[in-house]
């Protein structure tokens, strides 16, 4: 009889795994916005740095996602301005793109085609981010 819970058992420890390894994962792309915010000088700053593990908040983050978008790019076009470094769109376009496409994602049968375009989105977003995060520390 102890057999038969065995296979739900190891299901739910590889889903609970999963779930650690995707958070592990999102709180690393948090650290590396929180970084880029930090590298942007005080007066720049759109947003404080720490505010963007507010998207670690389940259903909030839905708002606060365009919100956090939207103030890193006016940070970074202000530091990139008053620095005279060349840079354009800041993320914001494909950023945006993500936020909007998590949204749909939430529609069932829609988020098949939505939730993976959602996250080349994101990749690719924390690729830009990181980016001009790179650009920000050169001397």
């Amino acid at each position: 009889m102890e057999y038969m819970h065995m296979p739900m058992m190891l299901f739910s420890g590889w889903f609970l795994g999963a779930w650690v390894i995707v958070l592990v994962v999102f709180i690393l792309y948090l650290i590396t916005l929180m970084n880029t915010l930090s590298a942007v000088s005080q007066q720049n700053r759109r947003l404080t740095p720490g505010l963007v593990f507010l998207l670690l908040i389940p259903l909030f983050n839905l708002v606060w996602n365009f919100i956090v978008v939207s103030k890193i790019r006016d940070s970074l076009q202000a530091e990139f301005s008053e620095r005279n470094l060349s840079g354009q769109g800041f993320g914001y376009g494909v950023g945006l793109a993500m936020c909007i496409l998590y949204i749909v994602a939430i529609i069932p049968i829609i988020n098949l085609l939505a939730a993976p375009a959602a996250l080349v989105c994101w990749i690719i977003y924390w690729v830009q981010i990181a980016g001009y995060k790179g650009q920000l520390s050169k001397p």
